[in-house]
């Protein structure tokens, strides 16, 4: 066993003990996110862009629309892709070079909340039917990981879709720095992740949580009640009615932090 794996294991025997008081080792209730802040709209060249901070948890996310064919079973609608990169500055376990499995599944969980949600309108990407649509690249670079990825990454991308513009065509190109207005959402899904540890649910668990528990619960909501997406992780389960109260809190934080993104 390497010495960091042994260190993770001390560290976790700690804060299960701790879980198991009701206490946390930051001292937050178990419903509790860290400090939240966002900058928005910080980038000259993207089309849309944001950072995103839950505690010291750090991501960017920057947005560029481009012209491309329609898919052939959806010939009138654009779609949306979402990418993610884990920097080796951010933590001494991410590593340069392919994507990590991990980098892969934040990705899907980041757009199976804005996609499923239909916060956009993917006909309203469409240019010509058949032939030409917006396809809205969403890149996440993890600049700082404390815990809780999947909440960061996904407020990093709302913020960006927020304030997003539409660039300008003319002879079937896109002009560079002109636009013509800016990208309409009807939702704004917002995730909640919360781990299990020792019997126990906590929300936005820190990295050393993330060590210590037996299972991860992702859920994306919207304002208007809607649950769009659900994302289980680890070896251990979540009992039907601690669902129900993840869920539950997932609405009322989502009001929280839906504020953030104004």
């Amino acid at each position: 066993m390497k010495k960091d794996d042994i260190i993770w294991e001390i560290n976790a025997d700690k804060i299960k003990e701790q879980i198991k008081e009701g206490k946390r080792v930051d001292g937050r209730k178990m419903d509790e996110y860290r400090e939240i802040k966002i900058l928005k709209d910080f980038s000259k060249n993207a089309h849309g862009s944001a950072i995103a901070r839950i505690g010291e948890t750090e991501v960017i996310a920057g947005i560029k629309m481009d012209l491309a064919e329609p898919y052939p079973d959806t010939p009138d609608e654009g779609t949306i892709s979402v990418g993610a990169e884990l920097m080796p500055m951010a933590s001494p376990i991410f590593e340069a070079g392919p994507p990590r499995e991990d980098a892969i599944e934040l990705a899907r969980v980041v757009d199976r909340g804005i996609r499923e949600s239909k916060a956009l309108d993917f006909k309203q990407l469409c240019i010509t039917p058949g032939e030409k649509v917006w396809i809205v690249f969403i890149d996440l670079y993890v600049a700082n990981h404390t815990g809780n990825l999947f909440d960061t990454s996904a407020m990093a991308a709302m913020s960006a879709l927020l304030n997003t513009r539409i660039p300008k065509i003319e002879d079937d190109k896109i002009v560079k720095g002109e636009f013509t207005g800016n990208l309409v959402l009807s939702r704004k899904p917002i995730l909640s992740t919360f781990a299990k540890i020792n019997g126990k649910v906590v929300l936005d668990p820190i990295i050393a949580e993330e060590k210590a528990m037996d299972a991860r619960f992702s859920v994306a909501t919207t304002e208007d009640g809607f649950l769009s997406a659900f994302q289980k992780g680890g070896q251990g389960h979540f009992t039907e009615q601690e669902i129900t109260q993840c869920i539950d809190i997932a609405f009322a934080k989502g009001k929280e932090l839906r504020e953030k993104l104004r």
